[in-house]
């Protein structure tokens, strides 16, 4: 069944508080990101951030898995809904 925005959206937002739940994650993200968590705050509704949090949670394999198994979630719903947000479609070179 294709992911919805909506549920995208949500998927990465649950990602993002994660993140931040994360006390030795989050300053990866923030150091990698280059965002302050009072960016966190702002742009959390952006799909375009939403979409930049999870192509950071799919950066490692134990990431993935430590989020889909704190949400109960499959460890391919963060690329199924990464693909949906802004910038997340597969790019075929040939």
């Amino acid at each position: 069944m294709p992911v919805s925005a909506q549920s995208a959206e949500t998927l990465a937002l649950q990602a993002l508080t994660w993140l931040v739940g994360n006390e030795d994650l989050l300053p990866v993200f923030l150091g990698a990101s280059g965002a302050s968590e009072a960016d966190l705050r702002e742009s959390a509704g952006e799909p375009e951030f939403l979409g930049s949090v999870l192509d950071f949670l799919m950066m490692d394999d134990a990431w993935v898995i430590g989020f889909c198994d704190a949400q109960g979630i499959a460890y391919e719903a963060p690329m199924q809904a990464r693909m949906v947000l802004p910038g997340g479609a597969q790019v075929n070179w040939t």
